[in-house]
């Protein structure tokens, strides 16, 4: 068997992520290629768009700790202040992976941060309309207003590929907040306008959308990407350690 750091041939690449629920066969079947390593099963992930809404979750998680660890490990940030999860959360989540990854998080060194006020306000609009009976969502929205505090694209700050992932992820969790988007508002502006709606004021002084001088900055479309070199690998990196 190949070592799980090597790239394998005719998969488009994106990086390694450790699942506990997935089985080989299971990922075989959505198209995935698979491999091990020695302490756990990796998945190489080739066709996200053909995933079912776990493995789908699962390639979001490893994208979005790849983005946080690349800060953690530059010393931006810890954990907690990466993720927007306390110690609790985070535990919960990375219980099933292996110790070298765990030990990249550097629980350790981190202690749970309250959200400041617009961060909160941001979270309970995500909580509010996280699908009925979804754990997942509501992990999700918890990160998702703290990655929003970013300056980058929200996409990008998740560590996604493009804006599509970001509204797959959306409609998976929060339906009825992310079907109100019909003209494909770019998702923090439009976040902070059902924030300002729900609070009785307008986020734009201007009649309709259309009329606004600053319409390109709410609706001009968002390239697509990819993660850093570093974040690409650091999933190699933590395993090879």
């Amino acid at each position: 068997m190949e070592k799980a750091t090597k790239r394998m041939p005719n998969v488009h690449h994106i990086g390694v992520l450790t699942v506990a629920v997935p089985t080989v066969d299971a990922a075989r079947q959505t198209g995935l290629a698979v491999d091990h390593c020695d302490d756990c099963q990796t998945l190489y992930f080739s066709r996200p768009c053909q995933m079912g809404l776990k493995l789908f979750d699962d390639y979001v998680l490893f994208r979005f700790f790849s983005r946080a660890l690349e800060e953690i490990e530059m010393g931006i940030a810890t954990a907690t202040e990466a993720t927007g999860l306390s110690l609790r959360e985070l535990r919960d989540t990375t219980r099933s992976f292996p110790a070298r990854l765990i030990r990249a998080f550097a629980l350790q060194e981190a202690s749970d941060c309250v959200p400041d006020a617009e961060e909160q306000l941001l979270r309970d609009m995500l909580l509010a309309h996280v699908r009925p009976g979804d754990p997942e969502g509501v992990r999700f929205a918890k990160i998702i207003a703290r990655r929003s505090m970013r300056e980058d694209h929200l996409w990008r700050d998740l560590g996604l590929h493009d804006k599509a992932e970001l509204r797959r992820l959306l409609f998976a969790h929060f339906p009825a907040l992310a079907a109100g988007n019909t003209c494909n508002m770019r998702w923090k502006k439009y976040f902070y306008r059902k924030i300002c709606e729900a609070e009785g004021f307008s986020l734009c002084s201007a009649p309709s959308c259309k009329e606004c001088g600053d319409f390109n900055e709410c609706f001009l479309p968002e390239e697509s990407g990819s993660l850093s070199g570093a974040a690409e690998f650091v999933g190699h990196e933590i395993l090879k350690t």
